[in-house]
């Protein structure tokens, strides 16, 4: 099945030849890159993000899992004939970005992960999970009428407005998800299994982690290094939404790195 993508060509010409895929996380959708995907873009790479299955304009699948998602990003690269472009990805798409990277190692160039480390997770979306199927979409009036139900499950009102994207009005009346949520809801323990394919991927490889965050610890380190020999590791001063939290440091972070 073909994924929904946007492109963001360099707006003059570049010497730098580099192609960035971005792959965003758990409830996310490409929209959420559009200000670091302008960034990149203007710095003279061209960018791909990417809406990963069951999320934003790409299909709903009967499948909620890495296998899934490493084949769809594999099909959109032969696709689109990207030659070893850069993956990046946060969160979930960080997940995806590693198990692609260790199951088509000849597919990418460089690899950078944001956010979240090669191993098993204990989530903690399942109460997000239950505010989002607490809302009754297609009775409720308006997105403010959704924010105060879903402000009983999720108290951040940051995190909630991220999570509300997700909602979509229907023409005749209410509101539908654009993200499966049913779908999600069944096999949400899928998103926290540990990397799903054997190997490593000795190619550069970028872990960015904000320091208030606890998805990539210390201890992770060893790991990290066992399945990507050349990774290096970068802190900001963020949470768990480093590209968001600071984009203009984020992009530069990579932008440094990438040259």
């Amino acid at each position: 099945m073909k994924l929904f993508f946007r492109e963001y060509l360099p707006a003059e010409p570049s010497t730098s030849n580099q192609t960035i895929v971005i792959l965003h996380g758990l409830f996310g959708s490409s929209d959420n890159w559009l200000t670091q995907a302008r960034l990149l873009s203007n710095n003279g790479y061209k960018v791909y993000t990417v809406d990963q299955a069951n999320h934003g304009q790409s299909y709903h699948s009967e499948s909620f899992d890495y296998a899934t998602m490493v084949n769809d990003l594999k099909e959109l690269i032969d696709d689109l004939k990207l030659d070893k472009p850069v993956i990046l990805g946060h969160s979930m798409g960080g997940k995806t970005a590693m198990n692609f990277a260790v199951a088509h190692p000849d597919k990418l160039s460089k690899l950078i992960v944001v956010d979240i480390a090669p191993r098993y997770y204990d989530l903690e979306h399942y109460t997000i999970v239950k505010g989002l199927n607490a809302i009754p979409v297609h009775s409720i009036t308006s997105r403010h009428e959704a924010d105060a139900l879903l402000a009983e499950y999720v108290p951040e009102p940051d995190v909630r407005q991220f999570l509300l994207k997700n909602l979509q009005r229907q023409t005749d009346n209410g509101f539908t998800w654009k993200i499966n949520l049913p779908l999600i809801t069944e096999q949400l323990s899928n998103i926290g299994v540990d990397l799903q394919y054997q190997g490593n991927f000795d190619k550069p490889t970028l872990f960015i982690r904000g320091v208030r965050s606890k998805y990539i610890q210390d201890k992770d380190w060893d790991r990290i290094k066992e399945v990507f020999p050349q990774a290096i590791l970068e802190t900001m001063e963020t949470g768990h939404w480093v590209q968001a939290e600071k984009p203009q440091e984020f992009v530069e972070l990579v932008m440094n790195w990438l040259h």
